[in-house]
């Protein structure tokens, strides 16, 4: 009896493990396929979840906190340069020749009043409905003479160097050697510093053809530079000191007669104006170092452009040169 007690206890046991063999044998499966996660193998998956951008800033962040930010290091900025010495040519202007400047060029009395036009007459009936009568002459109205006090001493403005090189119609590389000149006279490009002033080396070219000088339309044919501020009375520097004492030629900026006029344009224009041959270049001390990577030389013409205008302007604009050691002579 006891017997068949056991033999039905086990025959119960076993049919209670059958099932439990049957889940855990279809269990490994559903663990097997994580990604399908209780859903049938011919559905497609989800797609993946957008990253929110915060979380790709903080890891952008991280990875570039360790090493050089060069976008940063590099940006463009604002960079002026400011005075750092004076010339000493600007140091001699203020402080000696200003104040000679005025004992020689003042001038007692009233001051040169411009040319006037003529007033007509509203009441006459024969000049109302005509045209305003111009000054006689053949010449303009006259630019006034400003009074002579500390505010109107002559000063030199700017300083204007031009060269041509005339053989652009056969070779128009020829240009470039007059353009790094003039670089290296400069010293300067166009906003060099975050000064506005530098406006650096202008190439001119023709405008219209030209038959009889054998040029063509739109051909750059001369290189012009414009010195303001230190740089100008660097050149003069470099100028007086280097060049002139050693041309052997050169024995002064020549002035016109005494019998000439002084009511033209040019003797009330305040400019001082002379050229130097092409010899002359290489006496520079910018151009001297490398001379021989210049394939050419080429003269030029400085023009010095004072603050002086009307009567005597050029007389007073030849003592401010004068002043800085040029000389002048007489023919």
């Amino acid at each position: 009896m006891r017997l068949i007690i056991r033999a039905a206890s086990t025959l119960a046991k076993a049919s209670e493990a059958a099932p439990l063999a049957a889940s855990s044998s279809v269990a490994p499966s559903v663990s097997a396929t994580p990604t399908t996660q209780g859903r049938s193998r011919n559905q497609p998956p989800r797609p993946p979840k957008a990253i929110p951008e915060e979380f790709l800033q903080r890891v952008k962040a991280k990875k570039t906190h360790k090493r050089w930010n060069y976008t940063r290091m590099f940006q463009k900025t604002d960079i002026q340069v400011g005075p750092v010495s004076q010339p000493r040519i600007l140091s001699h202007y203020n402080n000696t020749l200003a104040s000679d400047l005025l004992y020689l060029t003042y001038r007692h009395g009233g001051t040169h009043k411009p040319q006037q036009r003529p007033e007509r007459d509203v009441n006459n009936p024969y000049t109302l409905h005509r045209p305003a009568p111009q000054p006689k002459g053949g010449k303009g109205l006259r630019p006034s003479t400003p009074p002579t006090t500390h505010e109107h001493v002559v000063k030199l403005e700017k300083i204007v160097l031009h060269t041509m090189v005339k053989e652009v119609n056969n070779n128009r590389k020829a240009i470039l050697s007059a353009m790094a000149m003039m670089r290296q006279l400069a010293g300067e490009i166009e906003g060099q510093g975050g000064n506005k002033s530098a406006q650096g080396i202008k190439v001119w070219r023709t405008r219209k053809m030209s038959v009889a000088f054998r040029m063509p339309r739109n051909v750059p044919t001369s290189v012009t530079v414009e010195l303001k501020g230190e740089k100008m009375y660097e050149f003069i520097g470099s100028l007086v000191e280097f060049v002139l004492p050693r041309m052997r030629d050169f024995a002064g900026v020549v002035m016109p007669p005494p019998s000439a006029s002084m009511n033209t344009t040019s003797a009330m224009s305040g400019v001082v104006a002379f050229g130097l041959p092409p010899s002359a270049m290489a006496l520079f001390p910018q151009i001297e170092v490398n001379f021989d990577s210049y394939p050419r030389s080429h003269g030029m013409h400085i023009d010095f452009v004072t603050n002086a205008r009307g009567k005597d302007a050029q007389n007073r604009a030849r003592a401010l040169v004068s002043g800085f050691r040029i000389p002048f002579v007489r023919k």
